[in-house]
């Protein structure tokens, strides 16, 4: 089987696209390295939907986060993924700092983002009052809000999926070859062939375009730190707060999640290994240190965990979206750093437009249904909706993850969900189960359980997150 077109990497890029694609009658696949979708930086960045001020007018970064932005509420609403429009602030400490406050405002008038205003300090303390008194002002972009970037990447997949897409995991590309007009996508000794390719890969997109002989990707591989906060403290502040930025990016922030929790972070230090997703208790400790110049009362106490991402920076600092000058068939969709996730709707859209416009003549999917059924949170339900939902299956009524209040028929929906669960945290990622204050210590053992029963599987195979990452062995001694 031929496909028409390949989209490598199952990251919020590479989701989106192939949900766009599945718009049209094409055979489309969704190729990804490993167990589950989201496992790149799309499960780990700080999932704010920038308003647009930030980027230089008239790049890509420009044009499509202003897009992405006016997009994302409408579909986060199309696929049942929480959104909030919380709005975001910069926040100045100096006179000098006003006066990068004032370019901002001036680049997002140009960059044509709505609702933006400069505030002074007393503007700013009337509606952010555990803010530092330290503070002079703040560019008020009104436009910005937070959503899960996982939840989106998981909802764009299954509405993928069920437009007919395929979705293969476990399928790390170790030779592209073209040849006919035909791509040869090879994983060892299995071939998917495509005639068109969507490089998504993330951070090693760059790995991807030189199996090609293209060598014009160049990235800079960026390390993030962060904490996130326990619930009792997420109402420290109702905006994402933002320093002014650097040009390593946009400092540490401090934000309220679409959970409820309270976010801090991320550092910005350049490294080599693109699987280094370790802590560092130099990164931590900067979190600490510059979290509180903006919220004094914030405390790594609250903590309830860590973790890094990373993020592909490149060296021309702009995305780098379309056809490869090696090969047509190529498409470039690499460089994807912040603010990538807001911009994905709108790269998505600009990406599959170039496609068919090279194609030619392609029908639409007269049967594509955007929308995705809302999924059953036990833990936002009302008594009522419990007991209807307890009354059509009782294991709703039994409560695994006590943290978070995640039953087991709600983890039973996330494994049999199209391109479900197949591990540990693909569980975590769909329904929270373990992302609450004990982390998975109480329903870590349950979810494995379920997992091996749903999948016909030996309770030693299940893994944390794919690969060798067993959370059982067999004594054989």
């Amino acid at each position: 089987m031929c496909y028409d077109v390949a989209v490598i990497g199952a990251g919020v890029i590479g989701a989106l696209t192939a949900r766009e694609l599945s718009k049209y009658n094409l055979k489309t696949v969704l190729i990804e390295a490993t167990n589950d979708v989201a496992m790149g930086a799309s499960k780990a960045n700080s999932g704010i939907v920038h308003a647009g001020f930030d980027a230089k007018p008239g790049t890509l970064k420009a044009q499509l986060n202003v897009k992405g932005c006016a997009m994302m509420e409408g579909l986060c609403k199309k696929l049942s993924v929480p959104y909030k429009k919380n709005g975001s602030l910069v926040v100045a400490f100096s006179e000098d700092e006003m006066h990068t406050i004032k370019e901002l405002y001036d680049r997002g008038i140009a960059n044509g983002v709505p609702d933006l205003y400069i505030l002074n300090k007393e503007e700013l303390k009337s509606i952010e009052p555990n803010l530092s008194d330290e503070v002079y002002g703040a560019l008020d972009a009104r436009s910005a809000g937070i959503v899960c970037p996982y939840e989106l990447t998981i909802a764009a997949t299954e509405n993928a999926v069920v437009n007919g897409v395929e979705f293969v995991r476990n399928f790390k590309v170790s030779s592209l070859e073209f040849n006919d007009g035909v791509f040869e996508i090879r994983c060892g000794d299995n071939i998917i062939n495509a005639k068109y390719v969507v490089n998504a890969a993330g951070a090693h997109s760059d790995e991807i375009s030189q199996m090609i002989g293209d060598n014009s990707v160049e990235l800079i591989i960026r390390r993030g730190e962060y904490f996130i906060l326990d619930k009792a403290v997420g109402n420290t502040v109702s905006h994402t707060i933002f320093q002014c930025p650097t040009k390593m990016g946009k400092g540490i922030l401090v934000s309220p999640t679409v959970d409820g929790n309270l976010l801090i972070g991320p550092t910005a230090d350049d490294i080599d290994d693109k699987e280094n997703t370790a802590t560092t208790a130099e990164g931590l400790a900067n979190i600490k240190k510059y979290a509180v110049k903006s919220c004094p009362s914030v405390s790594t106490r609250n903590a309830i965990t860590s973790f890094t991402g990373l993020r592909a920076h490149p060296v021309n600092d702009d995305f780098i979206l379309g056809p490869s000058k090696i090969c047509d068939h190529f498409i470039h969709a690499s460089g994807i750093e912040s603010p990538g996730l807001t911009s994905a709707p709108a790269i998505a859209q600009y990406l599959v437009d170039m496609i068919i416009d090279s194609i030619g003549d392609v029908k639409t999917n007269d049967s594509f249904d955007g929308s995705r059924e809302d999924v059953f949170r036990f833990r936002h339900a009302t008594d009522e909706e419990r007991a209807e939902a307890i009354a059509k299956n009782p294991a709703y009524g039994r409560i695994v993850c006590r943290c978070e209040t995640i039953t087991e028929g709600e983890i039973i929906d996330a494994i049999k969900a199209p391109a479900g669960a197949r591990d540990v945290d693909g569980v975590k990622r769909r329904t929270r189960a373990g992302m609450g204050r004990c982390q998975g210590g109480f329903c870590g053992s349950k979810v494995v359980e379920i997992l091996a029963r749903e999948l016909g599987m030996n309770l030693n195979d299940i893994t944390k997150f794919g690969s060798d990452s067993k959370i059982l062995f067999e004594n054989t001694k």
